[in-house]
């Protein structure tokens, strides 16, 4: 494997300090791509802004309507959708505002005035986002956002119809891991209810967006949404019970009547057993498990809808 790169910009830093950084650009790099990005407004980027912004931005991307998703350390600390871009923003901030200090926030479509209201609104509750990244924005929404002195500001142009590049690539000791991107989509068709009450038409809508979520969460990954909105998220746990209880207990109240995503099966039916306990009424998991009959018991007993995928999305 041939690799042709050229240099695009000398970072502010890497991931500490001490540490130099560069990004550098392969010459296939398709417009709407994070690499491509404009900076319109702010302070130099930083090797972990760089990594914030990618997590971000591949994650709005997974929505057609408008959504927002804020993230910190590569994980999404909030993230809704709705019906229009300012109502996503103002839910996806307050979803957990005390984590989304000094996040990356990321939108799939143009920032308007109402837009740049919500996420002016918005920096009151977290104090202080680093940076925002958006398909564009309207002439007097960026005049708004601009005032804010130090916020990195990107113009991506449109995040749709261009091609994705087909591997991703990861620098280990000596060597290069290269692998496809996990561009799997989960069809409607391919969902399999296991249990004796099936998901509502609220619960499944917010299982997909859990699911949604959860793919773009470090594993091991629970996500509790409501109203396509994040409540609960336990990311890059060493056991899947401890995902679960850690999203549980940031949900707090708002894990009552939840659904909840999971990026891998269920090794034993703890996990289950916690978010019956925290409230979730449902659950979307790939299954798999040899200890998937008593994981579909224990829901059935709780009166909790699941549903199996089939597929599995681990994020290391």
């Amino acid at each position: 494997m041939l690799l042709a790169l050229k240099k695009k910009a000398v970072l502010r830093y890497g991931e500490n300090p001490h540490q130099a950084a560069a990004i550098y650009l392969d010459g296939k790099s398709p417009p709407g791509s994070l690499a491509t990005a404009e900076q319109v407004h702010g302070k130099e980027l930083s090797h972990n802004n760089y990594l914030d912004f990618d997590s971000a931005l591949s994650l709005v991307q997974e929505f057609s309507e408008p959504c927002c998703a804020v993230i910190k350390h590569r994980n999404a600390c909030g993230c809704a959708s709705a019906d229009s871009l300012a109502k996503a923003i103002e839910l996806a901030v307050k979803a957990d505002p005390l984590s989304a200090f000094g996040g990356i926030v990321a939108v799939n479509h143009e920032v308007d005035v109402s837009a740049a209201r919500a996420i002016l609104a918005a920096l009151k509750d977290a104090k202080k986002f680093d940076g925002l990244a958006a398909p564009d924005y309207s002439g007097d929404g960026f005049a708004m956002l601009k005032e804010k002195k130090n916020l990195i500001i990107l113009r991506t142009g449109p995040l749709t119809g261009h091609p994705l590049p087909r591997y991703s690539m990861r620098s280990v000791s000596g060597g290069l891991l290269v692998q496809e991107l996990d561009t799997k989509q989960l069809r409607q068709d391919e969902l399999r209810i296991v249990t004796k009450r099936a998901p509502t038409p609220q619960e499944e809508t917010d299982l997909l967006f859990a699911w949604k979520v959860a793919k773009h969460t470090v594993s091991n990954a629970i996500v509790l949404a409501q109203g396509r909105c994040t409540v609960g998220i336990g990311a890059g746990q060493v056991n899947r019970v401890g995902a679960v209880i850690l999203a549980t207990r940031q949900a707090g109240e708002k894990a009552r009547g939840a659904a909840m995503a999971s990026d891998a099966f269920f090794p034993y039916p703890d996990g289950i057993e916690e978010a019956a306990r925290a409230g979730v009424t449902a659950v979307i998991q790939p299954g798999g498990s040899i200890k998937d009959e008593e994981v579909i018991r224990v829901a059935d007993t709780a009166g909790m809808a699941m549903v199996l995928t089939g597929i599995r999305h681990f994020k290391h």
